[in-house]
């Protein structure tokens, strides 16, 4: 049986092999804090969407041929 030693007195090397030992439970969880995006905020990806409504050139190309 091994003896007890408190977190505090424990070497750096011990601390950090138990915390890894910890942190390895998290399953499908992700520690990571998040934060959600400011929706006043300027976003050049949505302001760019409105060009995927758009038909494709080949469907004027079709509309206006050539002379």
């Amino acid at each position: 049986m091994e003896k007890f030693i408190s977190y505090e007195k424990l070497s750096k090397k011990a601390k950090k092999a138990y915390d890894c030992k910890k942190r390895s439970t998290w399953d499908i969880l992700s520690p990571i804090t998040r934060k959600s995006a400011n929706t006043k905020a300027y976003n050049r990806k949505k302001a760019q969407h409105w060009k995927d409504d758009l038909p494709s050139v080949a469907f004027f190309a079709m509309l206006c041929p050539a002379a």
